[in-house]
């Protein structure tokens, strides 16, 4: 059974090298959506996700975000094979107009289940932390940057909501365990270094079963300025 799963596997990432490897004929050759044809192969139609908690949704993200991971993967800031070899011959300019596609998209969120396998105790500590933070820890509450619905803020805070818990945990954890890096000043790695693994996984696991607002935009802006110093914003 084992060789059959890694058979498919392999299968798989083959298939997805493939796309990968004319990705740059068909980006030059074409208009924006044969450009995006490799991202939607992993996250899922129009960057609207997939099943796979590795894989974030992309669409209606605010750019100035997307630009950031889009040039942190790159230049080296953040790692994964496939994405470093689809962008690492691209240009700013050509970055932000795949930042600006996904950005400009209104596709639905998926319904969110309310099931989850953490305990009371573990949800109650992931609530505390997003809507609160640990002023002893000094961790800021996600509503401090992500906003108070958490849907973002204009034009370089993602949103939180509507994302795989497996996927939200593994972010926190590569700040965590020092694997993933920001423009600096780093806020994230920051954060995420006073945070515990078990913080880690109390509110990814909240976040995870939070339904999403009527309207899941980004916000404008923030009522005050950001708790902690973070790159990538603007001046």
């Amino acid at each position: 059974m084992k060789a059959v799963c890694h058979f498919f596997r392999g299968l798989a990432g083959i298939a997805l090298l493939l796309l990968l490897g004319g990705h740059g004929a068909a980006m030059a050759a074409g208009g924006i959506e044969q450009r995006v044809a490799a991202c939607i192969a992993c996250h899922g139609r129009e960057g609207a996700t997939t099943n796979a908690g590795y894989f974030p949704r992309l669409s209606g993200k605010p750019a100035g975000y997307l630009f950031n991971q889009l040039r942190s993967f790159r230049d080296g800031r953040r790692f994964n094979a496939d994405m470093t070899y689809m962008v690492q011959h691209l240009s700013d300019a050509y970055l932000m107009e795949m930042a600006e596609y996904f950005a400009g998209l209104d596709l639905p969120y998926p319904p969110v289940s309310s099931a989850s396998d953490a305990t009371p105790a573990q949800l109650a500590r992931g609530r505390q932390l997003a809507l609160e933070g640990d002023a002893a820890r000094r961790i800021p509450a996600c509503v401090q940057c992500h906003g108070a619905a958490l849907t973002g803020v204009q034009p370089a805070i993602p949103g939180l909501l509507g994302l795989p818990r497996l996927y939200v945990s593994s972010q926190l954890g590569a700040w965590l365990t020092s694997e993933r890096h920001a423009l600096a000043p780093d806020c994230m790695a920051e954060i995420g270094r006073r945070m515990t693994t078990a913080d880690i996984n109390a509110v990814a696991s909240w976040l995870a079963v939070q339904p999403m607002p009527a309207d899941p935009k980004p916000v404008s802006s923030l009522p005050a300025p950001l708790p902690i110093a973070c790159g990538g914003m603007p001046k």
